[in-house]
């Protein structure tokens, strides 16, 4: 008998309700985006709310439903939760891009529901068949929204390398996912636990091979090197807006997949991974913080930062599950650190983001000084300067591995930090110390935006100063 509970899938549920909503109205009625806008809000909410009473029902009594393929725990409960505010935010800040859309508005909210629903699912897939199909719902509705502008040759450009490169990491990961079916005879993430637990492979090197081509399949969605090819040209060449959100969405749930497969299935060979993954954290901060140093174009600048933020959070991944609720702190502090960057990106450069240099910047303290101080905080946050959410996610996440035995990767994130501060510092240096250019114009932030950073800001500063109820939180937010 399927072991059914609509709680489970809850806010999966209210964005597919959503989605359907949008379209038939839509097509059966002239309405304008308000209405289609405030009905993607009211499916964000519900979200929410069921993603709070997913927690309630779990806290207690974590468990798996639909025949153990989703898990109703406090760690799917949380990601639900992240993730529809994330949604909300990222909403906020593409809004601008979503009017300009004209009658293309409904495709563009129904896709970033779709989405939206696809990595919250990743969060809570306690199967890898199912893991695998949420992971491609959300990257298939990633992969039109990069390109959403038909007419920005830069857009299609994004989207044909996202979908290729993506389309190969799926197939890497799904070979992962054959191997450690080879080698432990079951597709459950809780069932591999069960059998290595209770069994030991005299040959494992199907079992090794699967865990790391899992791993590389992972690393991709979050754009850990060297796996990471594909972030800058995407970024850079998608609408500001859904950069932000593809950013933010992906980080929250792709490590929250790899946290759930590392911690759950594949803990009792703990010894054999996490060196492999202080290496591939160690790798992706060198390499996000050196090619992020030499970039004028500050979208460019963010997607190699995203990279070297991958490694700290990777950072945390070595000491298993000691690590999770400290992974979740640094990966949704960080989701809403970028979106609120994307968010001046598009009021500077323009819903589209066609002007993304950084010597845009020069002067922007004089011409919108509130757009400009939102920037240098969400900078020094980035730049994990004291008081500030970036630097306590960085501090516990290096404390975590230093635990674990990871003292020279920490002293590799150490120095890359202080070096990758130029960077941060540059732009607030532009902003604050370089005359405008004569044909520079004032930029406008809409409501919107307004609304977006100034929920940013307050998330950076709190968390910063005050961590201790996020981290309580996220304490509690460990997989089954």
């Amino acid at each position: 008998m399927t072991d059914i509970s609509y709680l489970a899938i809850g806010p999966v549920i209210a964005l597919t309700v959503g989605v359907v909503a949008i379209l038939l109205i839509a097509v059966s009625y002239k309405t304008d985006e308000r209405v289609l806008g405030g009905i993607a809000a009211a499916s964000l909410l519900a979200a929410f709310v069921l993603g709070v009473l997913q927690w309630v029902e779990a806290s207690d009594n974590p468990t798996t439903r639909f025949n153990g393929m989703v898990a109703l725990d406090p760690f799917a409960a949380f990601g639900a939760v992240a993730l529809a505010v994330v949604g909300v935010v990222a909403l906020l800040v593409a809004w601008p891009l979503a009017v300009a859309q004209g009658k293309r508005i409904a495709e563009f909210l129904a896709l970033i529901l779709l989405a939206l629903a696809g990595l919250i699912l990743m969060a809570a897939s306690a199967h890898f068949i199912m893991l695998f199909l949420s992971l491609e719902v959300a990257s298939i509705s990633l992969y039109v929204l990069a390109g959403f502008s038909r007419q920005d040759a830069d857009g299609n450009e994004a989207a044909l390398k996202y979908f290729l490169l993506g389309s190969f990491a799926s197939a890497v990961f799904l070979y992962g996912v054959a191997l450690s079916y080879a080698a432990t005879g079951t597709l459950s993430i809780t069932g591999t636990a069960e059998f290595l637990e209770s069994n030991v492979l005299l040959e494992s090197g199907a079992l090794m091979a699967g865990i790391g081509l899992l791993i590389v399949g992972l690393a991709f969605k979050v754009s850990a090197a060297p796996f990471h090819m594909w972030a800058p040209d995407v970024y850079q060449g998608a609408a500001s807006g859904i950069s932000g959100f593809m950013t933010a969405g992906a980080k929250i749930a792709g490590f929250a997949a790899l946290a759930r497969i590392a911690v759950t299935s594949f803990n009792p060979y703990i010894d054999d991974w996490a060196p492999a993954v202080a290496v591939l954290a160690a790798l992706s901060i060198v390499v996000g913080t050196l090619l992020a140093l030499a970039q004028s174009d500050i979208k460019r600048m963010l997607a190699y930062s995203s990279i070297a933020h991958a490694g700290f959070i990777l950072t945390g991944l070595v000491a298993g599950i000691d690590g999770v609720p400290f992974i979740w702190f640094y990966s949704v502090t960080y989701a809403f650190q970028v979106l609120g960057a994307f968010a001046v990106v598009s009021v500077v450069g323009g819903p589209a983001g066609t002007r993304s240099a950084l010597s845009d910047y020069a002067g922007l303290a004089q011409r919108a000084p509130v757009l400009a101080g939102s920037l240098a905080l969400l900078m020094l946050s980035l730049g994990g300067i004291p008081l500030t959410a970036g630097f306590t996610g960085k501090l516990f996440v290096f404390r975590e591995a230093v635990d674990a035995g990871y003292l020279w990767l920490v002293l590799v994130a150490v120095i890359a930090s202080v070096a990758g501060l130029f960077f941060y510092l540059r732009v607030i240096v532009l902003m604050y110390m370089h005359p405008q250019a004569e044909t520079a114009l004032e930029p406008v932030a809409g409501d919107s935006i307004r609304i977006a950073l100034t929920f940013v800001a307050v998330v950076t500063l709190a968390f910063g100063i005050v961590p201790g109820p996020l981290i309580d939180v996220v304490t509690s937010a460990l997989p089954i």
